[in-house]
């Protein structure tokens, strides 16, 4: 067995119908690694909210290493505003948090929707206005902590996105 480098692995790269918005994300390396992540799993485009740590702070830059240039992203300012746009456009707004109607991710039907849009609450208080959303789900726990961090929970998600859609290629776009 031999140990692969970034130079030996050619992706297939790929754009899947998804939309990330970060609800009030605040620490830096949360919003590196939302890029970083977000680029590895064919995800369209970002919001950030303009209170959000910038693409010009060095713990944002460092985290992202270099996918900042390599995915579309756009900071707003009314929360409310940007999610009314996005469904007026079709999107589903799903938000990836622990309510008395989420459905557990792995009985999601993400392949049902056109595009999605999946939507991160804040580190302390989660998604502020959770009406908003047409659906939530939630990662099931097995331990004592009833949560996971926010950035861990988007990879989790977007794992399990992609697997679903990544079946349907006529929703898959060639970059």
């Amino acid at each position: 067995m031999k140990q692969l480098t970034h130079n030996d692995i050619k992706n297939k790269q790929q754009k899947f119908p998804v939309t990330i918005v970060c609800d009030a994300i605040r620490t830096p390396e949360n919003i590196g690694m939302c890029f970083r992540i977000s680029e590895s799993f064919g995800v369209q485009k970002i919001y950030f909210h303009e209170n959000s740590p910038s693409i010009e702070n060095r713990k944002v830059i460092n985290t992202a290493r270099n996918t900042i240039n390599q995915i579309e992203h756009e900071t707003y300012t009314d929360f409310n505003k940007v999610i009314q746009e996005l469904k007026l456009e079709g999107n589903t707004i799903i938000g990836i948090e622990i309510t008395d109607k989420s459905i557990d991710i792995q009985d999601f039907k993400f392949k049902s929707y056109e595009k999605i849009v999946l939507l991160l609450g804040s580190e302390r208080s989660g998604i502020n206005n959770i009406d908003l959303t047409d659906t939530s789900i939630a990662i099931p726990m097995y331990g004592r902590n009833s949560s996971i961090n926010v950035i861990h929970s988007l990879a989790i998600t977007l794992y399990e996105v992609t697997n679903q859609l990544k079946a349907k290629t006529t929703r898959v776009v060639d970059v």
